[in-house]
């Protein structure tokens, strides 16, 4: 059969994993600090832990050189540090606040975790260096961690509560004060819908991001990679990647227009949002679902 990189990596992108920067200096003084979300445990005894480079980064001769590394765990609201150090630049740690760990690699502020690691092993690993540390410190400082899955980030909501109220052993009255917070109720609201919407959109055929990205461009006109990139949040090597992908599926041009089975598929993509929206919202007046709408509005107005 063949074997199409691009589809391959896509099928990679349904495991979910956590967003890291990794980060290094060399003897020199030089400072790297690269995007991966390769990070995994490898033993506890002794304690391994591994992350790949792609071989034609800029970064390895650093990592190759230097006999530490750090890896720094990102919270769920690092998105904007994660995107700066996804992408090319002569200074990733201009305006960055660090503090200098084992080995002088700088360890990045307000993660979720970090592992400052010896360097132990370098395997090769096909077009990646798989770089292998030992942890010689770490620090857990319990912030939400950033997620990223399907080519776009997400924010881990946990499975609170059970299925179904007969198998629920906390009664209402124990339950009272979460059902009075409005986080613990949006956070709930969105697990619902997410587990109810998102298989019918990955019906389609199209991965999260790339649904996205479809949607927005079918509701604006002349902008660039780099607008799209401002208007979803989603990395922006991984907005190149997905913009390729819909023009391998014929759904836009090489201007970022939907073609003729571009328009269709938007169709279908909003006809899921719109009959999902009905069905959550059917006990609603029309005035009431419009206030609702606007107090969305004002909320995200007020947290950007």
């Amino acid at each position: 059969m063949s074997f199409d990189p691009k589809e391959f990596r896509r099928c990679l992108g349904n495991f979910a994993t956590g967003v890291t920067v990794i980060t290094a200096e060399s003897a020199d003084g030089t400072q790297v600090g690269v995007t991966a979300n390769s990070f995994n445990s490898v033993s506890l005894d002794p304690p391994l832990i591994l992350w790949s480079i792609v071989k034609t980064s800029s970064s390895y001769a650093v990592f190759e050189n230097s006999d530490h590394f750090a890896v720094n765990i990102l919270a769920a609201d690092q998105i904007d540090l994660s995107n700066n150090f996804a992408k090319p630049s002569d200074n990733k740690f201009a305006n960055v606040e660090t503090q200098s760990g084992v080995g002088g690699a700088p360890l990045l502020q307000n993660t979720a975790a970090n592992f400052q690691c010896e360097k132990y092993q370098v395997v090769d690993g096909g077009d990646h260096w798989i770089m292998i540390g030992k942890v010689v410190a770490f620090e857990n400082l319990g912030r939400a961690p950033l997620l990223y899955v399907q080519g776009s980030y997400a924010g881990a909501i946990p499975f609170t509560g059970a299925k179904t109220p007969a198998t629920n052993v906390a009664s209402d009255k124990t339950l009272a004060r979460l059902h009075d917070s409005a986080i613990y109720l949006m956070h709930k609201v969105l697990q619902k819908v997410q587990e109810n919407y998102l298989p019918k959109q990955s019906a389609t055929g199209l991965s999260t991001s790339e649904a996205r990205m479809l949607l927005v461009l079918s509701d604006t006109t002349g902008i660039t990679i780099d607008d799209l990139s401002n208007l979803v949040t989603i990395p922006a090597v991984d907005v190149v990647d997905g913009v390729e992908s819909l023009k391998g599926f014929g759904l836009i041009n090489s201007d970022l227009a939907l073609t003729e089975k571009g328009h269709d598929m938007a169709e279908r993509l909003w006809a899921i949002s719109d009959q999902q929206q009905a069905d959550i919202f059917a006990n609603l007046q029309e005035n009431e679902l419009a206030n609702f709408k606007q107090q969305l509005q004002q909320l995200l107005k007020q947290l950007s």
